[in-house]
């Protein structure tokens, strides 16, 4: 038992150093050299060496215990500015993958809904191409003629840049996640949401690594958009920290739209793996493909009964 609690103790110190203190701690770093170079000595090395020398000589860091108090101080405010970027980085996970929307204030849900027509209406324009061109491409295959893919595919690629499927959401990242859950509902009559805690637990532990894996990918991929957000500020003392903000936030996004393409991939791979198993294992009838008639059965049969109505109130 004290060897768990070590190894335990261990590994939650690595993670509360590599996920809190290191990034905060660079944070603050460059907080400070933006305090000490200002707007107009933007990379002197040699102004900023003198601010820390001066730093170094106060009282304060002669002694031992100044030092002491100032490595806690700093290791509490690392962790502080670490916290701030995980709960913004949430903040903005919800914002990109944007599942309750229709909730959001109202000035937010506004824009949010705007956005979602605009979308809708350039993805219908897409897709009107896209099914022009496969009816070409079959006409041609029909008459024995030779099709190029080319233009199929170019025009497949434009609709997807929007969304995979009719977007739903104010953002391609929502839309991408939101697409398994209606491929899943046309193709099976699955709902996705019912279907997905019972799934989960009779998944292989193999697959649930890699779904896991996946979704802190994105967690990380977001937090990162949040450090951009955090980093953006320090503009107004350091203008460099705006080029570094950018980076961060073109970085984030380019990782976010990755992590949510895997994620999404892996979890319409494993819903259709590994329905049929659970099918069976609920004891319905699951031989064969996983058709309509079994998505439908599993989706009613996990669907929780509604609760009964009240009683009738007293007359009289």
């Amino acid at each position: 038992m004290g060897a768990f609690l070590s190894e335990l103790g261990k590994r939650l110190a690595e993670r509360w150093l590599s996920l809190l203190v290191l990034p905060g701690a660079l944070y603050l770093a460059v907080a400070a050299a933006a305090y000490a170079l200002g707007q107009s000595h933007p990379f002197d090395l040699a102004r900023l060496t003198r601010r820390i020398t001066e730093w170094a000589a106060h009282p304060a860091a002669g002694s031992v215990g100044g030092q002491v108090v100032l490595l806690a101080a700093a290791l509490v405010a690392a962790s502080a500015v670490g916290l701030a970027a995980q709960g913004l980085g949430s903040l903005a996970e919800r914002a990109c993958l944007a599942a309750d929307w229709s909730a959001w204030p109202v000035p937010l849900r506004r824009l949010a809904a705007r956005r979602t027509a605009r979308r809708r209406e350039r993805w219908t324009d897409a897709a009107r191409v896209w099914h022009r061109q496969r009816e070409l491409d079959a006409g041609a295959r029909a008459r024995r003629r030779p099709a190029d893919p080319a233009a199929r595919h170019a025009a497949e690629r434009a609709m997807n840049r929007i969304a995979p499927e009719e977007p739903a959401r104010p953002s391609w990242s929502g839309d991408r996640l939101n697409a398994v859950a209606v491929r899943l509902e046309r193709d099976h009559q699955l709902e996705l949401a019912t279907l997905w805690p019972h799934l989960w637990l009779a998944l292989p532990e193999e697959t649930r690594t890699q779904i896991t894996a996946a979704r802190q990918g994105l967690t990380r991929a977001t937090t990162l958009s949040a450090w951009a957000l955090l980093y953006l500020p320090l503009a107004a003392w350091w203008w460099p920290a705006a080029l570094v903000a950018t980076v961060l936030a073109l970085t984030a996004r380019a990782r976010t739209r990755a992590a949510i393409d895997t994620y999404a991939l892996l979890l319409e791979a494993a819903t259709r793996l590994h329905t049929r198993d659970l099918a069976a294992r609920l004891g319905l009838d699951a031989t064969g493909p996983l058709g309509p008639e079994v998505g439908d059965t599993l989706t009613r049969h996990l669907t929780p009964t509604p609760p009964p109505p009240p009683p009738a109130a007293p007359t009289g």
